[in-house]
């Protein structure tokens, strides 16, 4: 379960939230989506499983595969009535999610629900859509302090060979540098046509595209580390970093990248508050409709919900924040789907 174990609340109380941040609705809402998931079951792991060593075992289930992990689309209500036939109260409600999600969508793209899901699926949209390259993009230059924590960074098996895996920083510099290269081929394609095929020869289950991922990765420990020093001089900085840095396992960037982020694609995957963090790292504000929250509040969630109108818009779907897929406009949802 997600407990106090899990945020450690008593870590932060409202007056200490007041001191750093202006409360408005931005806040409000955060709040409002964590605490929400005190009470929720930890779809990902929880605290012993942290501690469970033995956990990294499953690393070697991790394969280079030749199949894609993005399929194409399927009709969204087809899938619907396919995959939640069923008269439960979940299949209910699900089923009423995804037929909201049809009115403004046509086609869903099932993503492979392994744990580097949330992370691929973000990555898939970000790419479709890339028009010019990102201010953000970093080069592949890794600072002294990044190095100290990302010595013991694991790579997939199969990844690469055994000498490349025990040269990390360079193999993570490969990354990078793959990772600025594919966003530079999709911002120079003439469209949404050749995008979308720069996304189906990458997101194959090879190499090129565990590069991509484990460079996100990257990306976003390199912005965590921004984040923390931020706190740490006493600059403001989002609601969320008070949140990611409060757990016991992850009170600063070397044990929130030992506990945590070096685990996502391993034995785990992301979790809600670092979906913050992932927004954050390639701004973009990553809008999931949640569908068995369909008649609440929390159907259509952001990350984050503070750049909502000034950065790009990439949506997700998921039935249970585990796992995520994409949902694409057919040609008669275009005009409705534009940002």
């Amino acid at each position: 379960m997600v407990n106090g174990s899990l945020f450690h609340w008593k870590l932060i109380n409202k007056s200490a939230l007041a001191n750093v941040c202006h409360v408005g609705a931005s806040m409000c809402s955060l709040l409002n989506t964590l605490h929400a998931l005190t009470s929720e079951e930890d779809l990902y792991r929880g605290e012993e499983e942290i501690k469970d060593q033995s956990k990294e075992e499953l690393e070697s289930l991790i394969q280079v595969t030749d199949s894609a992990s993005v399929i194409e689309g399927v009709d969204i209500l087809t899938y619907s009535e396919k995959e939640w036939r069923g008269h439960t109260a979940k299949s209910t409600l699900v089923r009423k999610g995804y037929a909201l999600l049809a009115q403004r969508f046509g086609s869903l793209r099932r993503v492979r629900g392994d744990n580097y899901c949330a992370l691929r699926a973000t990555l898939f949209q970000v790419l479709c859509q890339c028009e010019a390259l990102p201010a953000w993009i970093q080069e592949d230059d890794i600072t002294q302090n990044e190095e100290e924590v990302v010595r013991s960074w694991r790579f997939p098996m199969k990844f690469c060979d055994a000498e490349k895996r025990s040269n990390t920083i360079e193999q993570l510099k490969h990354c990078l540098k793959h990772f600025k290269n594919t966003l530079q081929e999709a911002t120079q394609t003439s469209g949404s046509e050749e995008r979308q095929q720069v996304c189906g020869r990458v997101f194959q289950g090879g190499e090129e595209e565990y590069a991509l991922l484990e460079a996100l990765k990257f990306l976003m420990l390199h912005v965590a580390m921004e984040l923390y020093t931020h706190m740490q001089n006493g600059a403001e900085v989002p609601v969320f970093c008070w949140l990611l840095f409060a757990r016991d396992t992850s009170e600063t960037p070397f044990t929130f990248f030992a506990n945590h982020l070096s685990r996502v694609g391993f034995t785990g995957g992301l979790e809600q508050v670092e979906m913050f963090l992932l927004g954050y790292t390639l701004q973009r504000t990553i809008q999931v409709y949640r569908l068995y929250k369909v008649d609440t509040e929390e159907f259509v969630t952001y990350y984050p919900d503070d750049h909502k109108e000034d950065w790009p818009i990439v949506c997700l779907v998921t039935e249970d924040d585990r796992h995520y897929n994409v949902p694409t406009a057919s040609a008669g949802h275009q005009s409705s789907n534009s940002e």
